[in-house]
């Protein structure tokens, strides 16, 4: 399809609420997107998005002996808890009136226990993936005010997910999430031999998806398109397709209020598009990352440094076969400025951008009128 140039960008209502713009800042763990980031992006009239996935795992490493009667994976599963509620206050602090949401795992095995407690948090939107939220509006029945997003792959993963929703809690999703499997960094909803299928890009699920929502649901529901989202030419294309607005990770990396340490930024901002490779990962589907010494040991199959297991996962290679790597870990070594020996997951797009930037900056350049 064309791309359609737009010459102003609509706004988003997600359930109660409308974002100035229809860009809502992809959730990245661990720590990447935290809330100076969700707060930047939404006090630029975006959607800000706090990952949930990792956050208690440095508390816990600070720990002065283990608390008696818990297990290791309660304690982590407590802590994440307490940092994610800390997290959204800091976030609310610097963005009052702001659009801000969490971006949880139905694949993390405290995913019910952290949803039920951030759901009286002065939150926007959750948006769940790595799975389906078949039972998310049960876990915030308390706060319905709360919109709900799940990211889907397909129209199949969409019906499921409303007939779930419509018949236990009468309820449908607020908005959905389409990644792209071709172009989106981190885990992909797709195996190795799917990822190159037209038959999973957003070109082909999209308009599918939103003739689903019209014709089968009769309903109005955004359809937010991700992966390989860079500049306002793709987000008019993105519009082109059908979709509502779109989602945006990688792009915001490299900007000053990204809560990444700042070896991990700069890395990202002097990467070049030869250095963005698929990886193999423990929860069994590839993920898009930068080349760096970590990765060259993984795809040589070399060994790994083993690291203690926080039962943070449903399902793990890591932990029942002994295989891959500790994910949690790596990415927690990358957060923290460990680039050499951590994971550092990206778009296909890294590279384009070689400095930081402030986050007002990057949205300004955005919303600007596309040209025709």
């Amino acid at each position: 399809m064309p791309t359609v140039a737009v010459s102003k960008l609509p706004a988003l209502q997600i359930g109660e609420k409308v974002a100035q713009y229809p860009i809502i800042q992809g959730g990245m763990g661990v720590r990447i997107s935290g809330p100076k980031l969700a707060a930047a992006v939404a006090n630029a009239g975006g959607v800000g998005i706090i990952s949930s996935v990792g956050l208690g795992l440095n508390a816990l490493q600070s720990e002065d002996g283990a608390p008696s009667g818990k297990s290791l994976s309660d304690r982590y599963g407590e802590a994440t808890r307490s940092a994610l509620i800390t997290a959204i206050q800091q976030a609310r602090a610097l963005s009052p009136t702001g659009l801000i949401g969490i971006n949880t795992m139905v694949a993390d095995r405290h995913h019910e226990a952290l949803v039920q407690a951030i759901a009286t948090q002065p939150i926007d939107l959750i948006v769940a993936g790595a799975g389906l939220p078949l039972n998310l509006p049960r876990l915030v029945q308390r706060s319905p005010h709360i919109a709900l997003v799940p990211i889907v792959s397909s129209v199949r993963a969409a019906h499921v997910i409303c007939r779930k929703w419509s018949q236990q809690h009468q309820r449908l999703p607020d908005g959905f999430i389409v990644e792209d499997p071709r172009s989106a960094g981190g885990h992909l909803g797709a195996k190795l031999e799917e990822i190159e299928d037209a038959a999973v890009s957003v070109e082909q699920v999209v308009p599918q998806l939103v003739d689903y929502i019209r014709e089968q649901l009769q309903a109005t529901i955004p359809v937010i398109a991700a992966g390989g989202v860079w500049d306002r030419a793709d987000i008019d294309r993105m519009l082109a397709l059908g979709a509502s607005g779109v989602q945006m990770g990688t792009r915001f990396i490299t900007t000053d209020e990204c809560d990444a340490h700042d070896r991990y930024k700069t890395y990202h901002a002097q990467a070049r598009a030869a250095d963005v490779t698929l990886v193999p990962s423990p929860v069994g589907l590839p993920g898009r990352a930068l080349r760096n010494p970590f990765i060259d040991n993984v795809l040589a199959n070399g060994p790994q440094v083993r690291t203690q297991c926080v039962n943070c996962l449903v399902r793990c290679k890591y932990r029942d076969q002994r295989e891959t790597y500790c994910i949690l870990h790596a990415l927690n070594r990358a957060a923290n400025g460990d680039i050499e020996n951590g994971l550092i997951f990206a778009g296909s797009n890294a590279g384009r951008s070689d400095r930081l930037r402030p986050v007002a900056d990057l949205m300004a350049e955005l919303v600007i009128d596309g040209a025709t």
